[in-house]
């Protein structure tokens, strides 16, 4: 079942991040593109403009593949979609999918945009209600507003959960003999 977005988005993709919750992954990921456009492709869809976008240049699917060095921790996807700017090059339903490689792909997700003007966050659970653990990610736009052909998108920010990695806890010793060891040198 397809979770329905519709108009204007209030999701702001850094609040996260400036909370200190969040950190965006998507600079230590391979990115490709079932097909753009020439100047419009993996680099317009990651410089940090509203303005720039990646435009397909084929049949659909159009494909967005994001592949992770490690087995990364994923908790959202957050899209820049501008339906009065590209009209029928808007997104209108998408699948999120997540694996170890093309072959194993699966839908983690499914969205319908109702004519979306800014980002839209996805969170991504498993089974469990945890953060997917993946080393791929796929982005596919099934189809578009008004059955246009090619898709733009503007941005894409993946996000992973900040964890808190302390080394050791040590005890609080009391006596002089044990607290030579407190502290690692």
């Amino acid at each position: 079942m397809a979770t329905k977005i519709s108009g204007k988005q209030d999701a702001d993709p850094f609040k996260g991040e400036r909370e200190g919750k969040l950190r965006e992954v998507g600079k230590q990921a391979v990115w490709s593109l079932s097909s753009c456009k020439p100047g419009f492709g993996v680099d317009q869809l990651k410089d940090e403009s509203l303005d720039s976008y990646w435009q397909s240049d084929g049949p659909q699917p159009h494909l967005v593949n994001i592949q992770f060095r490690k087995k990364t921790t994923i908790s959202d996807i957050c899209i820049y979609a501008d339906y009065k700017a590209d009209e029928s090059y808007t997104p209108n339903r998408i699948s999120i999918r997540a694996g170890n490689h093309f072959n194993d792909l699966g839908e983690i997700e499914q969205v319908e945009m109702s004519e979306p003007l800014g980002w839209v966050m996805i969170p991504l659970k498993d089974i469990n209600d945890k953060p997917i653990r993946t080393f791929m990610l796929q982005i596919a736009v099934l189809s578009n507003h008004q059955n246009g052909r090619d898709t733009h998108m503007r941005q894409i920010k993946v996000h992973s959960p900040v964890q808190d990695i302390s080394v050791a806890k040590m005890p609080n010793f009391v006596t002089t003999e044990c607290r030579q060891y407190m502290h690692i040198r």
